[in-house]
């Protein structure tokens, strides 16, 4: 509501509850809002509203201290653990920018609050929802993601592959149960998936290629009751991450086959073996920036912030589903990192040999007036330069 009611004062044509999921009772939250000046490219730019389920302790003076209702309907505290309030503040402060300079630029803006990003869903939703036909279809697309290890003031490039693509996989290893004392008598699932966490591990070790990335991390076991007795069933969750489609396949492909092989090898009978699930509605493609529009950026915002605040930095293993808007308009779109964490604390982080906190971390402390000067300083030329009349 809040970022629906900025933009309609400055003008824009704004639409809220974009991103209907098909669901009774739940509310769709996406905003999209278009302003058209004159003839010339299209020029979309996002912001991510969601926070996260996390009791904040930063100790700044506007730490959160909202609440939400989590799926089961309890009462949790939730907090911007990942910079969406700094990519809203930046994105409302380009939008004012913009209108304020009609002169410099013609073509048409659509700025999109897109719900959900945490969970992966709304960029597909907001799709689905016909963003792409009820909307004018971008020729570019741009967004922010704040960066908890680069100092505020500064920006993060990443040309090609900059988030990876995130897949969640439920395997649940059934058995036998019975007497901890005659194990002979029962098929042990505990054991079973034991040795399924560590035959996982030969996938990215002996599968993918050295030169690939890839991540296969088990994150939740679930089993057992009591000290004797062997259960029926145990729950394993993983977390699967890669940038190639053709590596996600090959993961995805080969966590089955080592799941259910690894049970035929301890003589698993057919009725028994695991059950792979593979969440395909929480799963996000990896993020490729366009190399050409990277470049531009680096140079539009070198010669506005200064180059020395530019830095070309690795690619990580997070997630986005920022990547629909790419992949289903087949456009150029870049994510662009966001420096947020003061200068001194770095330095003295690295002087200690500690770490900082991270995104999605209850103490991540962002320094919000350089950062936030940056990211609509930055953004705003860069949109200009896309649009130059």
């Amino acid at each position: 509501a809040l970022v629906a009611g900025e933009l309609r004062d400055l003008g824009f044509e704004v639409t809220e509850g974009v991103g209907d999921y098909g669901v009774e009772g739940r509310v769709a939250y996406g905003v999209v809002a278009v302003l058209r000046n004159g003839e010339g490219p299209t020029v979309m730019v996002r912001t991510d509203l969601d926070g996260l389920p996390v009791a904040e302790q930063s100790g700044l003076p506007f730490a959160s201290t909202a609440t939400g209702l989590s799926d089961d309907g309890a009462e949790v505290p939730v907090m911007h653990a990942c910079g969406h309030d700094l990519h809203m503040t930046s994105w409302l402060g380009t939008a004012r920018m913009l209108t304020q300079m009609k002169d410099a630029w013609s073509g048409t803006l659509v700025f999109v609050g897109q719900p959900a990003e945490e969970r992966g869903s709304g960029a597909p939703a907001m799709l689905a929802d016909g963003l792409f036909e009820r909307f004018p279809k971008p020729d570019y697309a741009l967004a922010w993601h704040t960066s908890a290890s680069l100092p505020s003031g500064s920006v993060g490039l990443v040309e090609g592959y900059v988030l990876a693509a995130v897949d969640s996989v439920d395997i649940v290893v059934n058995g036998k149960g019975g007497h901890g004392a005659w194990p002979h008598t029962t098929r042990d699932p505990v054991t079973l998936a034991a040795q399924i966490i560590v035959n996982l591990q030969t996938i990215v070790s002996r599968q993918v290629s050295p030169l690939d990335s890839a991540v296969v991390t088990v994150g939740s076991i679930h089993g057992g009751t009591k000290h004797n007795i062997i259960p029926d069933q145990v729950k394993l969750q993983l977390t699967v991450r890669s940038y190639k489609p053709e590596v996600r396949r090959l993961l995805l492909e080969s966590i089955r086959q080592v799941a259910e092989n690894t049970a035929r090898a301890h003589g698993w009978p057919a009725d028994l073996l695991p059950i792979v699930d593979i969440h395909e509605e929480e799963g996000t493609p990896s993020t490729y920036n366009d190399p050409d529009l990277i470049e531009r950026a680096a140079a539009v915002m070198g010669a506005e912030l200064g180059k020395d605040r530019i830095h070309f930095v690795d690619p990580v293993m997070g997630g986005e589903d920022f990547s629909y808007f790419g992949i289903e308009g087949d456009l150029p779109i870049a994510v662009l990192w966001l420096g947020s964490i003061e200068p001194a604390a770095i330095e003295a982080a690295a002087v200690e040999g500690r770490t900082l906190p991270s995104l999605h971390s209850s103490g991540f402390r962002p320094d919000p007036e350089p950062a936030i000067r940056t990211g609509v300083t930055g953004m705003t030329a860069l949109v200009l330069d896309l649009m130059a009349p």
